[in-house]
């Protein structure tokens, strides 16, 4: 019973932080602008994409 409390606790304060730290990231972004934008998790370009230009086009998976 224990490590259900816990874990009813834990869980929604641990996604209460990550709300915090996205929140003070674009605080931070936007004083600073000389630094770009905060980067969003997902977004932009990354493992699954291909880039080139600037741009990020997704690959196309099953398809050779």
């Amino acid at each position: 019973m224990r490590d259900v409390l816990i874990a009813i606790v834990l869980i929604p304060t641990l996604l209460l932080c990550w709300l915090l730290v996205q929140s003070v990231s674009r605080r931070f972004s936007k004083a600073h602008p000389e630094l770009g934008p905060a980067r969003e998790e997902g977004a932009g370009c990354g493992k699954s994409c291909l880039c080139s230009g600037g741009s990020c086009q997704q690959e196309k998976k099953g398809h050779r």
